[in-house]
């Protein structure tokens, strides 16, 4: 092994790109993960929705990077992987204008930065999606709230917002493996089934990492890409205590339902969000449908306080309130007897935004709060840490000067700061994703 410039802890979606574009800058680069492949933690896991729908500017700016990235994906890469190549499923957003997003702040974002959208009208919504009731939801509910769920409304929605560039990758761990080729062809290095458990520091500079076997590897640089696991490496690293923001790991479930009878949603369905019944829902393989939660208030959040020990099997009560919110959206949806789905865990930040950032310790750097919304924004964030690491490493002071940049695809103007460990929390954010 190499004697690396940047030590990257995580080889997921985010430690990947990041690693891809260090490399590419020159940088000899090790991840180091404990899982026994690349993308094996959460990111295997990831819905791997791409879409642009946010209510502030940055947000957008940068989702909306990431579209143009995702549609040149293998030219980006410059690599032909073994096992095959993920694929961008391009099946477009449409996002309801109902009460649970801000949605005509999302209209002005997209004129003020350019994205493609079409402005539906409720008649032009029942034409394009006509298996979706038009109906307002509003506000989210349980089964288990008795009537007040089972009410019919009154009222339709005013429309939807349409993104064509968006949609979802068929497979997040495929892709973190043509990351992890990609970065090789550079000359990147990747140790798996290895645990970091100590941050070795000295003088208020990282020195390096020592692992489970008692292996040391110094490295002047070392980026926490833990994932759920990175409120762990900060404490480890002693530095979450000066954070303003702090990331902690959030249990989550996702469940896959059949598409209605005479219609093939995954090849004719669109990835949605529906504010009404706090539910986001796509085309999943098999012809079927995946949907989530938003995060609500009437769902219990459930924080993990050790991300090696969690329950990770579905949950009937959180089943029933994702599938038949989605029922009362789809109303000829088959509603299946058994749960089937997913659990894995979120790394959320105080305010649901990731922390992009530089750290009190020299040399030690963050891209955490990512998992469970950031698998979209993966290669534009990649080239965001790597031109931070780049900077501060030759001497900006991104505390007092924030690195800015002009966005690779688009040209858009990126402000790194927005992402700081130090802001206030961000009012104007959702406190949900689409995961």
């Amino acid at each position: 092994m190499k004697q690396p410039d940047v030590i990257i802890i995580g080889a997921g979606v985010i430690g990947g790109t990041t690693a891809f574009e260090l490399s590419k800058r020159g940088y000899q680069t090790l991840n180091i993960d404990k899982n026994n492949d690349a993308g094996a933690g959460s990111t295997i896991n990831s819905c791997a929705i791409v879409r642009a729908h946010y209510s502030t500017y940055d947000g957008v700016a940068l989702a909306y990077e990431g579209f143009k990235y995702w549609a040149d994906y293998e030219n980006w890469l410059e690599v032909k992987d073994e096992r095959g190549m993920a694929r961008f499923m391009n099946c477009g957003t449409v996002l309801l204008k109902t009460e649970g997003h801000n949605w005509k702040r999302v209209l002005e974002l997209y004129k003020e930065l350019g994205v493609e959208h079409e402005d539906w009208d409720a008649e032009t919504l029942r034409k394009k999606v006509p298996i979706y009731s038009t109906k307002a939801y509003w506000p989210p509910t349980r089964p288990e709230d008795g009537d007040v769920f089972w009410q019919e409304p009154t009222e339709d929605l005013p429309g939807a917002i349409y993104t064509p560039g968006s949609g979802y990758v068929n497979d997040p761990q495929l892709t973190t493996h043509n990351l992890m080729r990609a970065t090789e062809n550079y000359g990147g290095e990747f140790l798996f089934n290895k645990e970091v458990v100590e941050i070795r520091k000295e003088n208020g500079k990282v020195l390096g990492v020592t692992l489970n076997d008692g292996q040391k590897i110094d490295a002047p640089v070392v980026v926490n890409i833990a994932g759920p696991h990175s409120f762990v490496i900060n404490r480890m690293a002693g530095v979450e205590e000066s954070m303003n923001i702090k990331t902690r790991a959030l249990r989550h479930e996702v469940h896959h339902v059949p598409s209605p009878e005479g219609f093939n949603f995954e090849k004719e369905g669109t990835h949605t969000s529906d504010g009404d019944n706090a539910i986001y829902f796509r085309p999943e393989a098999g012809n079927s449908i995946l949907v989530g939660s938003e995060d609500p208030d009437c769902d219990e959040k459930v924080w993990i306080e050790n991300p090696d020990e969690f329950n990770r099997n579905l949950t009937e009560a959180q089943w029933k309130a994702q599938v038949y919110r989605l029922a009362k959206r789809i109303p000829d949806l088959p509603v299946p007897n058994q749960p089937r789905g997913i659990v894995d865990l979120y790394d959320v930040s105080d305010d649901w935004l990731p922390i992009y950032d530089k750290s009190d310790l020299g040399g030690f750097y963050m891209a955490i709060g990512t998992s469970g919304h950031e698998f979209k924004n993966a290669p534009p964030v990649g080239y965001m840490m790597s031109e931070l690491i780049d900077r501060v490493e030759n001497g900006q002071d991104h505390d007092n000067d924030p690195v800015k940049y002009k966005a690779v695809y688009t040209g858009l103007d990126l402000n790194v700061g927005f992402y700081s460990r130090n802001r206030e929390i961000n009012p104007e954010s959702s406190f949900s994703v689409n995961g």
